[in-house]
């Protein structure tokens, strides 16, 4: 089989480069993706390792990348993204690359340096702007014709309602000690700004430390200030305050540092004040001129690096795991030529070896590299090749575990089995439809969609499972269809097969209504596709009649899926050629399960097929047993209790009674046989074993050393543990778990195939709740306002029925349907022991966006 069905067949191989020409080949094996490379240093420090200055170059590169980055969306410029994916540079080119990242960190470092203290600048002069309008205005409120000197005394003295305005309360202005000079009395000031959520702090704190010697005046600057160090935008408040001495101006000074208030000079005679304020307003007009012309240096230099940032990343990434990947590689003793042991699969090595042959011409050596195979007894990584379609199939069956090596794959089974479970859980037309809407959506918007690269976790599962999404609604709209139901209602498509007018004489005069089959109503035809649109009516039987439809086809699905899950151990024994597993495991294990279980869902078809409403008969619908009492009694040995009446009879066939001892006999026979038949045979192999003649060892050692053969084998079992041979004890108690687990198995995973049924009734119970007690309410209202009740309504129940009937519900019947698939199905073939193939690709290291780490582990 292909590896569709099983995983692709892998070896070891060793791989001899030259070092000229290792960078050109493992740069071509990065583009294949086809490479598992081995690391060959295990024990050697990340530090010491050959070519660690190179990665470390390449982080710095990417760390300038970063730094780039971030500027270009701080500055919301949109960067190019071409999607396709350059070539790994020549190590040469690291040089160029490196002189470019430099020159546009330092260019642009320094742009921003210039600009933060153009920046800085600008600010200064706009709040020095601010101060000398703001004090301006302060001034202007005293009385005019007086001095400077005079005119600040008139402020410091002012009347109680002005001081009552400023929240510093009455003017108290002390005196200094008298041992001071005359001109230390006289009235001063300083002016600032301050942040506007620290000024009553600011206020208090003036007030306490100068004891109410000071006068505050204090006004908003409407407009907000850019802060040149983050760019945030802030409110400020200009202040003045009056004070007398010496000792007062270091406090208010100290206290206007403590609030980080920035103080500016500001002249005491109105013209000073003029002059300054027109040529404050010459250089911010310079200013302006200086920052427009600096930002857009700035911005000409970003625009310029986002159209290369996307493929600059690419470029570093890529000579990065390459570095990487070669610190895995081992030097010879030359010095000249690099050996690596790589996975790859067996089909892909001619596609491997011109990979290297290109590799080899670009670097210009003349030394052909060399891939040889290795025989070893480890077990090779599981592989499975998958496409857009499959990979997501791919990823449920790998969360279980992945695959043993070359054992059967689920997945291909599960493209079918999976989205059909889930439907006989989900089965409504009308939920079936917005799912598979959306998976439409999904899949025809796929390359833009991709293309956004979306962080949201709960979008990218979603885009991840697209196609699961679209098979799950496809699945969901048939069995809606078999159900015939479509948001709790039913479609007369083809016409009742019961003699039932839907009109007043019959509907709405009977509230409970009840369909007999046995009556004249029915046509003794059935319903041409799927449940009669009738049974919507039948409120008294519907459930009984919905009920033992569902419950029986459950277990017939379930049964079915269960011997599928056996006949795929079959193909796994075969595949490894493993005779005893088939003889003691497989023939043992499908009896049990055909002639109990398989047995029971073919009595189903047999009452289904022989027995009628007919009330006349052995045949009758009064005269058919109970398939569940039927099944009981036969592992029981018991005999069904006679039914009255001469003509009915308890059984559904002739020699009913000898088939189903037999097969209960043989069933329980499987059980010994399971549990004893695997265990026997190995301890007389073993015993076989111990009698056979030792052959002498050619080319061994002479004090009893290991050949290859041997020494192939020692390793095997290092790693795998399957050099030594298992304890008898353990092998019974594994078998002895085994044959438990199976049989208690095999009727826990039947009666949990019943989770189809009860999941198909609570969704359509809460669908028909749903439409009974929402939009129902709706459609029995008349005139203009129940269309507007129509409209108000029907938004709330189509919010309900995709948030709770296809969200919640839905993700529930996918869990169940995920459960199925890894407990009943998987556990009767699939071990899922291995572990992944996990190529060297650069496609894989783009999308998880980065190399991997720099100290070269695993």
């Amino acid at each position: 089989m292909g590896s569709l069905f099983r995983s692709e067949q892998m070896t070891l191989c060793q791989l001899f480069l030259q070092s000229e020409a290792a960078y050109a080949c493992v740069s071509e094996l990065g583009e294949l993706g086809l490479v598992q490379f081995r690391d060959l240093n295990p024990d050697v420090n990340a530090f010491q390792r050959k070519f660690v200055n190179e990665v470390r170059r390449c982080d710095e590169m990417e760390r300038k990348l970063r730094y780039l980055e971030k500027e270009i969306k701080k500055d919301g410029i949109p960067m190019l993204d071409t999607g396709d994916s350059p070539e790994a540079p020549q190590p040469r080119e690291m040089i160029d690359l490196e002189a470019t990242f430099e020159k546009l960190e330092n260019e642009l470092r320094e742009v921003n340096q210039n600009a933060e203290a153009l920046k800085r600048n600008f600010l200064e002069l706009t709040e020095l702007k601010h101060i000398l309008r703001k004090t301006q205005v302060f001034f202007d409120e005293q009385e005019g014709g007086l001095g400077a000197t005079e005119s600040m005394t008139r402020a410091l003295i002012s009347d109680e309602s002005i001081r009552a305005g400023n929240a510093m309360g009455p003017v108290q202005l002390g005196f200094l000690e008298k041992t001071q000079e005359p001109e230390d009395y006289l009235p001063c000031f300083v002016a600032g700004v301050i942040l506007r959520e620290r000024l009553p702090a600011f206020e208090r704190m003036l007030w306490r430390a100068c004891r109410g010697n000071v006068f505050l005046r204090q006004a908003q600057i409407e407009s907000p200030l850019e802060d040149p160090s983050n760019g945030d935008k802030v409110f400020k408040s200009v202040f003045i305050i009056f004070f007398q001495g010496d000792q007062l101006k270091t406090r208010v000074k100290k206290i206007c540092e403590g609030f980080r208030a920035t103080l500016y000079p500001c002249p005491e005679a109105p013209s000073d004040r003029r002059e300054m304020a027109m040529g404050v307003m010459t250089r911010i007009e310079d200013l302006n001129t200086v920052l427009g012309q600096t930002q857009d240096h700035r911005h000409r230099v970003l625009v310029a690096a986002a159209k290369n940032l996307k493929n600059w990343f690419v470029k570093v990434r890529k000579i990065k795991a390459i570095y990487h990947t070669l610190n895995l590689f081992n030097l010879d003793v030359t010095q000249k030529c690099l050996i690596a042991e790589c996975w790859v699969p067996v089909l892909d090595i001619e596609t491997i070896q011109l990979a290297l042959r290109r590799g080899t011409e670009r670097s210009g050596s003349s030394v052909p590299p060399i891939l040889n195979r290795m025989q070893t007894f480890e077990n090779p990584p599981t592989y499975n090749r998958t496409n857009k379609f499959t990979k997501a199939f791919q990823v449920l069956i790998d969360s279980y575990g992945i695959a043993s090596y070359r054992e059967m794959n689920p997945a291909p089974y599960t493209i079918i089995t999976f989205p059909f479970l889930f439907s006989v859980m989900f089965g409504d037309l009308g939920h079936g439809a917005i799912m598979f809407a959306f998976g439409l959506w999904m899949i025809l918007k796929e390359k833009p969609l991709a293309a956004k690269k979306s962080d949201n976790e709960i979008w990218n599962i979603f885009f991840g499972g697209r196609y699961i999404i679209f098979l799950m609604g496809a699945f969901s709209m048939y069995t809606g269809f078999i159900y015939n139901d479509i948001f709790s209602k039913s479609l007369n498509i083809f016409g009742s097969r019961w003699k039932i007018n839907y009109n007043a004489s019959t509907v709405a005069e009977n509230h409970v209504l009840q369909l007999d089959p046995g009556g004249a109503d029915f046509l003794q035809s059935p319903y041409p596709f799927g449940m009669d649109p009738v049974w919507q009516v039948a409120p008294l039987n519907k459930i009984i009649f919905q009920n033992a439809y569902k419950m029986k086809i459950s277990i017939i699905f379930g049964v079915i899926h269960m011997i599928f899950g056996v006949m795929m151990s079959l193909m796994n024994y075969r595949y490894f050629n493993d005779k005893i597993s088939v003889l003691t495991q497989f023939i043992p294990q499908i009896i049990f399960l055909v002639f109990l279980f398989f047995y029971m869902t073919l009595l189903m078809f047999i009452k289904w097929v022989r027995y009628s409403a007919a009330n006349e008969g052995r045949f009758s619908e009064s005269c058919a047993p109970s398939i569940l009492i039927t099944f009981i009694n036969m592992v029981l040995f018991k005999a069904p209790d006679e039914i009255e009446g001469a003509v009915c009879s308890p059984w559904m066939f002739a020699g009913q009674s000898f088939i189903q001892k037999v097969l209960v006999l043989l069933a329980l026979a499987c059980v010994p046989w399971m549990l004893l038949a695997k265990p026997i045979h190995i301890m007389k192999s073993r015993k076989a074993a111990l009698h056979q003649p030792i052959m002498p060892v050619e080319n061994g050692d002479a004090e009893g050393g290991l050949n290859q053969e041997n020494l192939a084998q020692a390793e095997h079992g290092g790693h795998g543990e399957h050099g030594e041979e298992e304890e008898m004890s353990e092998i019974f108690i594994h078998q002895g778990i085994h044959t438990i687990e199976y049989v208690l198995g095999s009727v826990s995973h039947t009666a949990s195939y019943l989770r189809l049924w009860a999941l198909s009734l609570a969704h359509a119970q809460l669908a028909e709740v749903l439409w009974n007690m929402v939009l129902q309410n709706a459609l029995k209202q008349s005139g203009w306002m129940g269309g507007v009740a129509l409209w108000v309504i029907f938004a709330f129940w189509g919010v309900l029925t995709v948030g709770i009937l296809v969200l919640m519900e839905g993700l529930s019947a996918f869990l169940h349907t995920l459960r199925l698939h890894w407990v009943e199905f998987q556990s009767k073939f699939y071990s899922g022991l291995g572990y992944a193939f996990t190529p060297f690709s650069f496609d894989i290291i783009l999308e998880q966006g980065s190399s991997g780490p720099v100290d070269g582990g695993d």
